[in-house]
């Protein structure tokens, strides 16, 4: 199994493609191995320096700090999943996390939907997620994940593509916010 690699605009995240389905049932975001009782998540985040790991349909994004290399642990990561694969596993993850929508208003549903056709697909290549929090007084409040979460670029995205693309559609909204 050959599993690629692809940089993304946070330095500290790497996307790591199995070219297998990594997460059949929507995007996951793991800090903690206490976390899980995932095998390779949590051998993922025993790894020195690994802080954080989000999986998307068919790549894993692996957040480190700053005092490790990627030279240094990108070699582990690979191994762990090529072992997890080969010994027949076929998702990492296989059950629905998707959170439930059917409680919103017109409003929140329309930011739904332009946030999973029009953002999510662009935030994926970078090998992050973009999550509706809520909607409030003009003020869309977003959670960042994966490669996202703590990117030096992630101010300069939200406001010009997420707010600008937002208010274009919906009149209703005037601000977009990470939380």
């Amino acid at each position: 199994m050959f599993i690629q690699t692809e940089i993304t605009p946070n330095p500290n995240s790497l996307k790591f493609l199995p070219g297998k389905v990594v997460s059949n049932q929507g995007s996951f975001e793991i800090n903690k191995k206490e976390d899980t009782t995932n095998e390779l998540l949590r051998n993922l985040l025993s790894i020195n320096g690994v802080e954080g790991i989000f999986l998307g349909k068919d790549f894993i994004s692996i957040n480190k700090n700053d005092e490790v290399s990627w030279n240094d642990i990108k070699h582990i990561v690979i191994s762990l999943i090529n072992d997890f694969y080969s010994n027949g596993k076929e998702f990492v993850i296989d059950n629905n996390l998707n959170e439930n929508n059917q409680n919103l208003n017109e409003i929140e549903k329309n930011i739904i939907k332009i946030l999973d056709e029009k953002i999510r697909p662009a935030v994926a290549k970078d090998g992050g997620d973009i999550k509706f929090v809520e909607f409030n007084d003009g003020i869309v409040k977003v959670q960042l994940q994966g490669s996202c979460s703590g990117c030096p670029s992630s101010t300069m995205t939200l406001k010009q593509g997420v707010q600008n693309l937002l208010t274009h559609y919906l009149p209703e909204v005037k601000r977009v916010e990470a939380i």
